[in-house]
């Protein structure tokens, strides 16, 4: 996809604010690069997690397992459980990925919760596709270069939760979400997912109380089933009732009954 024409298409404001996007996963990025080298893992581990796999919360996860002593196996179980939350964003914004199987593989590669959640922001089909595309790969970019400077500091950034990068990735999330709040529709099924997912953060591993906020939508769903009008039966045979008679032969077409007089 052109980028120039991709940028004309959508407004400044959204524009500004990937960028704003853009700015805090790069503290974050940085964050992260600093925390595997300092802890002990090579520059090259959290360079490479962020090219091949591109997950924020997954790779700080996994990293997390691994110098608390975990296996390799544990750590990659542990990333993938996180990032299954991505699937049901995949599904809700497959329209913008074309019909190829190159951009498909692309599109998932770069698919974040920013990413999805900027695209689902928009109503016209060019905005998703510009909006997606542009988020998408300006974090991808963005939070490689800020991994690898991160990586090449070290431990020379210290405690990098003490300067409050940790808050910042979260932060940018819920500014997103807010003005969805606004809409009841949505806002109830947040609230109900948000509390399920503190209850259960106590008992569940990493990852798992993100996926169990999920439930939240189920009641949600079937209230919108509810509210979609069935067409009934009657409905649906006028309509082929009227076909079968245009294809009749004139002769042997029964009279219409006669209106009754007033």
């Amino acid at each position: 996809m052109d980028m120039r024409s991709a940028m004309r298409t959508l407004d400044r404001g959204t524009l500004r604010h990937i960028a704003l996007v853009c700015l805090a996963d790069a503290l974050v990025g940085a964050s992260f690069g600093a925390i595997a080298v300092s802890g002990g893992l090579p520059a090259w581990v959290p360079v490479a997690m962020s090219l091949l796999v591109f997950a924020g919360g997954s790779q700080f996860a996994a990293v997390g397992v691994a110098l608390a002593g975990g296996g390799p196996i544990a750590a990659v179980v542990t990333g993938l459980v996180l990032n299954a939350r991505l699937l049901p964003f995949g599904f809700a914004v497959a329209d913008v990925l074309g019909g190829g199987w190159r951009a498909k593989l692309l599109g998932a590669h770069v698919l974040t919760d920013e990413s999805a959640a900027f695209t689902l922001l928009q109503r016209d089909p060019k905005a998703r596709r510009a909006a997606f595309w542009i988020c998408g790969v300006a974090l991808f970019v963005v939070w490689n270069i800020a991994v690898l400077l991160g990586a090449l500091a070290g431990g020379a950034i210290g405690d990098t939760d003490a300067l409050g990068l940790d808050a910042a990735f979260p932060a940018v999330l819920l500014a997103l979400v807010l003005p969805s709040l606004a809409d009841r529709s949505v806002r109830n099924p947040a609230v109900a997912g948000a509390a399920v997912a503190v209850a259960a953060t106590p008992f569940l591993p990493a990852g798992l109380p993100v996926l169990l906020a999920l439930l939240a939508l189920v009641p949600a769903a079937r209230a919108a089933l509810r509210r979609t009008p069935a067409r009934t039966s009657g409905s649906e045979a006028e309509p082929q009732r009227e076909a079968e008679q245009e294809h009749e032969p004139r002769s042997e077409r029964r009279p219409e009954p006669l209106a009754e007089a007033r």
